[in-house]
């Protein structure tokens, strides 16, 4: 049995959720995984029994000295860097690795319009919803982020930085969101780049996760 357990929330809601997720996945980390059904009358008890942050996601890591709890997807993921410094979670190059933890702290602190208006349900494609209210201003600036990242430092692979890291499992919500909302018009760099995300063996199996909730009434 791994010593690794992430705690997160439904794969068809929990954005939060998906990105330390889809890192560990597709990085290969192996992991125990719970689930924690959103929105129901006991959910605040469960998370507020179990969870540091009364939130989700958080890593449980049982240790010979006990358990080491980590709570928000970007401590987690800068935690699993530093278990695990060969899978090279981030990029090599110091550059690249500085504009890598720049474009995730900032997905981390903004695009709040996106995240009010546009909420993830990895299940829904082409609703073609509101741009407005902010939402438009998020989606250039991620376009941007996107496609500048892919220019300057991903020319190796098809991911933001060349190999996957941290930053793609950052941004991987909102290739989900994109493609719920979606079509969009994006640059060739930012389209390619959504798809490189959409076909992951680790995404798919994250959209079987969540049919399968879905189907049984998560």
């Amino acid at each position: 049995m791994t010593d690794l357990t992430l705690t997160i929330g439904d794969k068809n809601l929990s954005s939060w959720s998906l990105r330390p997720w889809i890192l560990m996945k597709q990085i290969g980390i192996p992991f125990t995984e719970k689930n924690i059904k959103l929105d129901r009358p006991e959910t605040r008890k469960i998370l507020g029994e179990i969870s540091p942050s009364g939130l989700v996601p958080f890593l449980t890591h049982t240790t010979d000295h006990g358990d080491v709890q980590v709570w928000d997807s970007l401590a987690i993921s800068e935690y699993l860097n530093e278990l695990f410094p060969e899978k090279q979670l981030w990029p090599a190059d110091a550059n690249a690795r500085a504009h890598a933890r720049a474009v995730c702290a900032e997905m981390h602190s903004s695009f709040g319009a996106m995240r009010t208006i546009w909420p993830m349900q990895f299940l829904r494609e082409g609703l073609q919803h509101l741009t407005t209210s902010g939402v438009q201003r998020d989606i250039d600036r991620i376009e941007q982020i996107w496609t500048e990242c892919r220019t300057r430092f991903g020319q190796s692979g098809n991911f933001l930085f060349g190999a996957f890291s941290i930053a793609d499992a950052v941004y991987a919500p909102v290739v989900s969101r994109f493609i719920t909302y979606g079509p969009l018009d994006l640059t060739a760099d930012a389209a390619d780049y959504l798809e490189a995300i959409r076909s992951l063996p680790a995404m798919k199996e994250w959209r079987v996760g969540a049919a399968a909730e879905t189907a049984q009434g998560a």
